[in-house]
């Protein structure tokens, strides 16, 4: 059977590729520690949960849901954009429920890109950035993130001729993989230049609420003007330990969110109601000091790992924000080589960083989503069986 030639194009997805190296070993009796992929080790909180019950309960959320999502959710999104960020959002034509930011992120591309058109896509970065242009036949150009530039895109290097040709440019910060952060003096020459190319700006801002030591990450939609030309991509996957939930949340330029609605009119049929109302419960009446709490836990990760890190030979500075760090490999190794020999000779699940693209070569990542007694365990296998 003759698969679509976009099929063919896909490369297997990085992190099930990982779980099936993962299973190889537990099969083999490996005891696996995993840094691998994103997800949180902590349980979603128990408010969350009633509510959930409590909505399944009702038979008017037994129905289809409103293809935009509840005017409810979307209202309490908007209001929390306004308590954290002092951005005003009008629920309607503003703020769009997802199934988890990753199906937006998806499908944006098909709602702007045609066949031939181009897309500015970081490198390292999430693959759905350049699976989803690929998906609308579109072509991919790399931003490289580099640690030179603090893993920011460097826009005066975008050539004219190709900035005339996109339609969408993608940002992520806090970032995934790297980690770095950006300011509002960034995003607002990204602005700037999108507005200057005729541009969508999409900002992927999953990691929002995961910072560390004070910091508090910004929103695009801060920056005067981005409400023009700019959506951003939020989620409740990893500040509220909610991953398998699939409740995420476009907001910004309506005529964007608009687009992205004839998308996703037709292609499915809406969040659950009864997620969406568990959702409402976690923006507006969770504990204050939930998120916190949390990033208390994996900024002591944080600190367990690098300083860890930095014993063995590294010389690794502390991340601001999500719950990745970002290490070079040691001189002897590429990212895969070094993936290789942390499952052979460790146990140890790392993911490589040439998996997020071309300017990941020659580091890997590890997710803060262990405990610290595994952690430590990693460390000391690492020192006991790698030659560093």
């Amino acid at each position: 059977m003759e698969r679509a030639e976009r099929i063919k194009k896909v490369p297997p997805y990085l992190f099930a590729l990982i779980d099936k190296k993962k299973k190889e070993a537990i099969a083999r009796g490996v005891d696996i520690i995993s840094f691998g992929i994103g997800d949180p080790d902590q349980p979603t909180p128990p408010q969350i949960i009633e509510k959930m019950c409590e909505a399944v309960r009702k038979p008017a959320n037994h129905r289809y849901p409103d293809y935009e999502g509840s005017i409810e959710f979307r209202t309490a999104v908007s209001a929390w954009y306004k308590k954290r960020f002092d951005v005003s959002l009008n629920p309607s034509t503003e703020v769009m429920t997802l199934i988890g930011s990753k199906e937006g992120i998806a499908h944006i591309f098909l709602a702007f890109v045609d066949p031939g058109d181009y897309t500015l896509i970081p490198d390292p970065a999430y693959p759905v950035y350049k699976l989803g242009t690929m998906f609308a036949n579109g072509v991919a150009h790399f931003m490289p993130l580099t640690a030179k530039n603090k893993f920011l895109p460097d826009l005066a290097a975008i050539d004219p001729e190709v900035a005339k040709k996109a339609k969408i440019m993608f940002l992520n910060y806090p970032n995934n993989p790297t980690a770095a952060v950006a300011d509002l003096k960034f995003f607002a020459e990204a602005v700037a230049f999108c507005k200057q190319y005729d541009i969508i700006l999409c900002h992927d801002n999953a990691y929002s609420e995961m910072a560390f030591d004070g910091y508090r990450p910004p929103s695009i939609l801060q920056v005067p003007g981005a409400m023009d030309i700019a959506v951003e991509f939020g989620s409740l996957s990893k500040p509220f330990n909610m991953t398998g939930w699939r409740m995420g949340f476009a907001v910004g330029c309506s005529e964007v969110i608009s687009g992205l609605g004839i998308i996703k009119t037709n292609v499915d049929s809406g969040q659950f109601t009864a997620v969406q109302d568990a959702g409402i419960e976690a923006l507006q009446n969770i504990d204050p000091g939930f998120i916190p709490g949390m990033n208390k836990l994996y900024q002591r990760r944080r600190d367990i790992l690098i300083d860890g890190l930095n014993e063995l030979g590294w010389k690794m500075e502390k991340t601001s924000a999500t719950f990745y760090v970002w290490a070079n490999v040691p001189a002897g190794y590429d990212s895969m080589s070094f993936t290789e020999a942390m499952l052979e000779k460790c146990g140890i699940i790392v993911v490589p960083g040439v998996g997020y693209g071309p300017s990941g070569e020659g580091y890997v990542r590890f997710a803060l989503t262990v405990d610290e007694a595994r952690i430590k365990e990693g460390l000391a296998r690492m020192k006991q069986n790698l030659s560093l």
